[in-house]
């Protein structure tokens, strides 16, 4: 039995909405208790992720069930509630939708083309029945069945426009495009976020019945909604980043109303004046990268942020920020019991 009802999931929306309007006056504090309750094991399925996504030989019933019995196990604080990603086929997954090889030999989800073809011959197309989509779908359906709402299904890591098209192209190839032949380049991106909004609008469709939308954020929206990347940005100038990533931004924050750019990486730092021009853009998620100072370290970028009137999605030892950084600010953590005392302080600003 999962613990939380919809009397609750009525708060917790009122809050992200809160968090969304720049209402809300504490941080937007989205947290789960992994082992609060013991739970027999008994569901023959794995729990969903990378390393079994493309084990197709569960049915969704089945899929549906396990994760039934792993959100059990957990207690939802504040402004956390039962939800599930799918990030668990891995990031940029639209790929995948528009014929890319979805490959987890590795233990983790990567996309390659089926065939390496020259920049002009790149054509990038949605198919709302390739196997991957309609998994996705079955999955949808048997948890809209279960949970009638209860728990909330994610959209896909669906990845950027620019993402997806280095899948397509080749990182390097496409670095090389960008000087070469910028028109095509400019094509397949057009392409590719016609296929984007496609899937999303697909996917969307099913999950109507749950209300509302998220994804891998955890964050809940009662209007369309996303957390949008480019990690391409972190190889390119400011001014290839004006010119070929620069408005698909833009458009996204016309589309869909609540919008968070996932910021990932210091090569994207050069890019962050231009990214909280955009008038629509609601939040970012500050990613330092491998080998960097954790992201609470860094104060004048989450100060350059919060100038801007953007709110803050805060990852990493979050506790010691929130006394600075505690309004509109969105915090997302999972701990087991023997880290209980650091959620006990996190609850301190839930009031």
């Amino acid at each position: 039995m999962i613990h939380f009802d919809k009397e609750r999931m009525k708060r917790v929306e009122e809050a992200h909405l809160a968090f969304w309007e720049g209402s809300l006056k504490r941080p937007l504090l989205n947290l789960e208790l992994t082992d609060a309750y013991q739970v027999e094991h008994k569901a023959r399925a794995p729990y969903l992720a990378q390393p079994n996504c493309h084990q197709f030989e569960y049915s969704p019933e089945e899929v549906i069930e396990a994760v039934d019995e792993e959100l059990s196990r957990h207690e939802f604080l504040a402004d956390g509630y039962p939800r599930l990603n799918f990030a668990a086929f891995g990031p940029g997954v639209l790929a995948a939708f528009c014929g890319a090889k979805l490959e987890h030999d590795r233990g983790q989800v990567w996309f390659f083309p089926e065939k390496e073809l020259p920049l002009s011959e790149i054509h990038v197309k949605y198919d709302p029945d390739n196997m991957w989509v309609r998994r996705i779908k079955d999955i949808y359906k048997a948890g809209l069945e279960r949970w009638e709402g209860l728990v909330k299904m994610g959209m896909p890591d669906l990845g950027g426009v620019m993402d997806v098209a280095a899948t397509f192209r080749g990182s390097e190839n496409l670095l090389l495009d960008l000087y070469d032949d910028p028109e095509e380049v400019k094509r397949l991106i057009g392409e590719i976020e016609i296929a984007w909004y496609e899937a999303y609008n697909d996917f969307s469709t099913v999950l109507e019945p749950q209300g509302g939308h998220t994804d891998w954020s955890g964050l809940w929206s009662p209007t369309p909604s996303y957390i949008t990347q480019c990690d391409f940005c972190y190889m390119i100038s400011p001014d290839m980043y004006r010119e070929f990533v620069h408005d698909t931004l833009v458009r996204d924050t016309g589309k869909l109303t609540n919008v968070i750019y996932h910021l990932d990486g210091i090569g994207e730092l050069p890019h962050l004046s231009q990214i909280l021009s955009i008038p629509g853009l609601n939040a970012i998620q500050w990613v330092p990268g491998a080998g960097q100072k954790e992201s609470i370290e860094w104060a004048e970028v989450h100060k350059t942020i919060l100038d801007a009137g953007k709110r803050l999605y805060l990852t990493g030892d979050v506790l010691p920020a929130l006394p600075e950084f505690h309004n509109n600010t969105y915090v997302n953590v999972a701990l087991p019991r023997s880290r209980k005392d650091y959620l006990d302080g996190l609850m301190k600003y839930y009031k």
